[in-house]
């Protein structure tokens, strides 16, 4: 597997899995309804922010991962990443992958830690991913996220220094 940077060129194999995942409104707190061009938006930031795909050896999109600072200003110290492995791969570490990989950037770019903001507490993949990378649940927001199948659900905000 290759993590590597990812262009609007990417974007059509992104999508599918983006639009799916969105949709699914399970794991993440963006609107089910976003179209292809604000997901793309949301998702390919610009420098000095970062997106990357992990790929195959023949170049099929896995997974994909954003890397920003958390806050502006006297926040700006701790970064921040999202996630989204294509169902298809789940479970062959593509996850594990992209989040090694976005510490080690956040590392090398002089952050102090990094911080997800709204983790839902029912994706119990994700969580065991990010304890087991040594992050911590600093607070839950109870009822934070309204999950489609389990109703209303706790938001947890996660932390690691690096």
């Amino acid at each position: 597997m290759l993590i590597r940077e990812a262009t609007t060129e990417d974007w059509p194999a992104i999508r599918p899995f983006f639009q799916q995942i969105v949709t699914a409104g399970e794991t993440f707190p963006y609107p089910v309804d976003l179209t292809q061009e604000q997901g793309r938006d949301w998702w390919l930031l610009p420098a000095p922010d970062r997106t990357v795909v992990a790929v195959d050896e023949s170049g099929a999109v896995l997974g994909t991962a954003k890397m920003n600072r958390n806050r502006m200003g006297n926040g700006s110290h701790i970064a921040s990443a999202s996630y989204m492995v294509d169902p298809a791969h789940s479970g062959r570490g593509v996850g594990r992958a992209l989040c090694e990989y976005t510490l080690e950037w956040a590392r090398a770019e002089g952050y102090r830690g990094m911080q997800f903001n709204a983790v839902v507490e029912t994706n119990e993949h994700a969580v065991k991913l990010y304890r087991s990378l040594g992050f911590e649940v600093l607070g839950t927001v109870p009822e934070g996220f309204r999950h489609p199948e389990k109703g209303y659900v706790g938001l947890h905000m996660m932390y690691r220094p690096l």
